[in-house]
């Protein structure tokens, strides 16, 4: 964690937004924030825009891709890897401190730059008749979840971090702090968002397309909420995990109808499809293609109904940023197959009618989360700009519409939560404290509402004639089976999204083992298996090693164990 310029980043952020930055060369920067920049609501509300923008920045998407997927089964070794020797390494699980993608220093400006305006923006209220203490207090909530999604994305990767909520303004200050251990950084997260969350905007006030993408592209309570529903889930506090769940999921319910042109009972009507919970959804018409138009406006689109907060990159407005990160790591017009491929047991399952991974013919993710190019697998997910698939029992119908994004144009959001993603959430903790000792009665409707949400989710993704259940509900009856099957329809419904790795991870935390992760893993590696099995049988090899930069600015971390010293990145042999 290096000194850091807050305004370096913070304008630089701006920058990409609104190109007004000649005023930044003409004083040091810290003596603009401190005696000229916090004067007035608008300068408060320009570093708050200046967080999503930095949010949406290659460097930070990259590393929500990396850190959250790349190490999982899900992907594998695409094209120009040659261009990018740190990925091609993390790739054959050949991690070391030098590794770029170990670097972390976005995420702290980010983190900085929220800490600033928790400090400062009081002050501008406090002289600024126009800026309302409720307009204050939102915007402490907003910059306080930004605050915690970064840490909530370092914990899972580092496992322990430095914590730090002061600002820094100065270059000559230093931040030489010691890490702070995972269950403490975690636990102070969910105390400040709890604090924060009857803050945030519930509704932001504008009409049609305009607040359906307010409602998603900025955080609000929603998002506050998801944050908290899965923190609980990692803190193993499964409770707290279901009610945050329940809470999305109502307040969801209630947007969706409000947004509908449709009567309530209609839209209610139509939740009734999938077990009445509120996923994005289309009218049949001929062969279902629930999911398919599903997945166009979720992914494609933008902002759908289902989202709950996305980084949004306006795909029909040129001034604004372009999502580099997807175009280069899932591909393009250019280059098809991007940084990354999909493995081949993912990509022959449904081909091959093995149907591990995807049930059956009829789930539609299996055409539209990737498609074949050669004898290799595109991720199609984020990288194409329009894709609908009509019929997956007709090869010539399923891509009927296949449009990537031009190799320097991806308007591509990237998604932090949707609605599918917090039903999975849910059901994974109620599998939890589902108990195979349970009386008869009691643990039949505990599994039911567990096989409630993931069938709610599967049949979402069934492309027939009519919608109808892929799953057996008698096939699961155990809690072993039921953990297996929520963790099976995340793989599938959130696959690409920045998810895998981390839910293997969580479930090792759980295990106390790294057993089923490491047989996940070991699917996509060809050869080096036993090494692979070797390094990742350790707990501490499933987070990553603190970069060697970091290790020489700050003498208080002591690198994971796992990675030796940190000088070559081997590998400590100690158990």
């Amino acid at each position: 964690m290096n000194k850091i310029s807050l305004f370096t980043c913070a304008a630089a952020a701006i920058m990409s937004l609104t190109a007004c930055t000649d005023f930044l060369e003409i004083k040091p920067q810290h003596e603009i924030i401190l005696e000229e920049f916090w004067n007035e609501k608008a300068d408060v509300e320009g570093i708050v825009t200046g967080c999503y923008a930095a949010l949406q920045s290659e460097p930070v998407v990259a590393r929500m891709m990396v850190w959250g997927e790349f190490r999982s089964d899900n992907v594998t070794g695409g094209t120009n890897l040659d261009r990018d020797l740190n990925l091609d390494n993390l790739l054959k699980e050949n991690i070391n401190a030098q590794n770029a993608y170990t670097t972390w220093v976005d995420f702290y400006y980010i983190i900085n730059t929220c800490n600033t305006v928790i400090k400062y923006a009081p002050d501008v209220a406090a002289i600024d008749p126009a800026f309302s203490e409720g307009e204050l207090r939102s915007m402490i909530a907003e910059v306080t979840a930004i605050r915690a999604l970064c840490y909530f994305y370092l914990i899972r990767t580092f496992r322990d971090v430095p914590y730090n909520t002061e600002c820094y303004t100065d270059d000559n200050q230093t931040m030489d702090l010691p890490a702070t251990k995972f269950d403490d950084v975690l636990n102070t997260l969910i105390a400040d968002l709890e604090s924060v969350r009857g803050d945030a905007v519930r509704r932001y006030p504008s009409e049609g397309q305009v607040k359906r993408l307010y409602q998603t592209a900025r955080i609000t309570r929603d998002a506050i909420d998801a944050m908290l529903c899965e923190m609980y889930l990692w803190k193993k506090d499964y409770a707290k995990c279901v009610e945050y769940a329940d809470r999305v999921i109502e307040s969801k319910k209630q947007i969706i109808i409000e947004n509908s042109t449709l009567s309530e009972a209609a839209v209610l009507q139509r939740f009734q499809q999938f077990n009445g919970y509120p996923l994005q959804a289309t009218a049949h018409r001929g062969i279902s293609n629930t999911y398919g138009q599903a997945f166009s406006d979720i992914f494609c689109d933008g902002n759908a109904d289902e989202s709950i907060f996305e980084l949004t990159y306006m795909k029909n407005d040129n001034n604004m940023p372009n999502n580099y990160a997807v175009s280069n790591l899932y591909g393009n017009q250019t280059n098809t197959i991007g940084r990354v491929s999909v493995p081949s047991f993912i990509g022959n399952d449904v081909e091959g009618a093995q149907y591990k991974v995807f049930r059956n013919q009829y789930d539609v993710r299996a055409y539209e989360n990737f498609l074949p190019v050669g004898s290799q697998y595109r991720v199609a997910k984020f990288a194409l700009s329009s894709f609908i698939i009509t019929d997956p029992s007709d090869k010539s119908k399923r891509a009927s519409i296949q449009i990537s994004y031009p190799e320097n144009y991806c308007k591509a959001n990237w998604i932090i939560y949707r609605v599918s993603d917090i039903m999975l959430m849910k059901a994974e903790a109620l599998a939890e404290l589902y108990d195979d000792g349970m009386e008869a009665t009691v643990a039949r409707e505990k599994r039911q509402e567990i096989f409630s949400l993931v069938n709610a989710v599967n049949k979402r993704s069934v492309c027939q004639s009519e919608l109808k259940d892929t799953l057996t509900f008698g096939s699961y009856g155990q809690k072993s089976l039921l953990q297996e099957l929520v963790l099976a329809e995340r793989q599938r419904e959130l696959m690409f999204e920045g998810k895998r790795w981390f839910d293997l991870v969580r479930r090792s935390q759980r295990d106390g083992n790294t057993d089923v992760l490491v047989n996940a893993v070991l699917q996509r590696h060809e050869s080096n298996k036993s090494m692979v099995q070797n390094r990742l049988s350790k707990m501490d090899a499933i987070y990553w090693p603190y970069n060697l930069e970091e290790l020489k600015v700050n003498n208080n971390l002591v690198q994971n164990p796992a990675f030796g010293s940190g000088e070559n990145g081997s590998y400590d042999q100690t158990k």
